[in-house]
């Protein structure tokens, strides 16, 4: 596995050596061992896998406590996925990552804890599967505003279409007005707190 960091040093793409030949391929998607070297000690607790159409924008979601880390990979498909710095107090505060996941390029992208993820699925359909830090807790569940011109993601929208978007998405908060992690605030910190 190739590990590269972003332009947010945090967020970080996987890139899988895959072996393949006339029978089909194989790729390793997670090295403990590895993953904790360029990516940081976590444990992983839920897996999770969702189907979406073309169009489908799913974000921008964190969790304010229990909070998750997540490892983002798409089986089927393609999709453009995203993470936005909302730890206050962070030089990238604010500031957002976006790399394209595909069946074709096999690519994972590593969003820590501190981040709002989504993505948005440019293929006809896309199958996603990640792993997450923490289990899901929807009393701590937010959201942030897909096109929040304070954060300015260029997402690569399927002919300039609006995309798809749930009841609860289209009514998320502006970065400006939403909860964010304080400063000071570690995933370290959200783990003892939450115990």
């Amino acid at each position: 596995m190739e590990y590269q960091n972003t332009k947010i040093h945090d967020v970080v793409l996987l890139k899988p050596k895959v072996f393949g030949d006339h029978r089909g391929f194989f790729l390793e998607t997670y090295r403990q061992n590895e993953f904790n070297q360029f990516c940081g000690v976590v444990n992983f607790v839920q897996d999770n896998h969702s189907g979406s159409s073309q169009g489908a924008l799913r974000g921008l979601h964190y969790q304010l406590k229990h909070t998750q880390g997540k490892l983002v990979r798409a089986a089927i498909g393609e999709i453009f996925d995203v993470a936005v710095d909302i730890r206050q107090g962070s030089p990238t505060f604010g500031e957002w990552v976006g790399q394209v996941l595909s069946a074709e390029n096999r690519h994972q992208l590593w969003i820590p804890a501190g981040f709002a993820h989504g993505f948005y699925v440019i293929s006809e359909w896309a199958e996603v599967f990640y792993k997450a830090t923490d289990y899901y807790a929807p009393e701590w569940d937010r959201g942030i505003l897909w096109n929040d011109p304070a954060i300015g993601i260029e997402w690569p929208l399927v002919d300039g279409l609006t995309p798809v978007l749930s009841q609860k998405d289209a009514n998320a908060s502006l970065l400006a007005d939403a909860e964010t992690f304080p400063v000071g605030w570690t995933a370290f910190s959200s783990m003892e707190e939450n115990k």
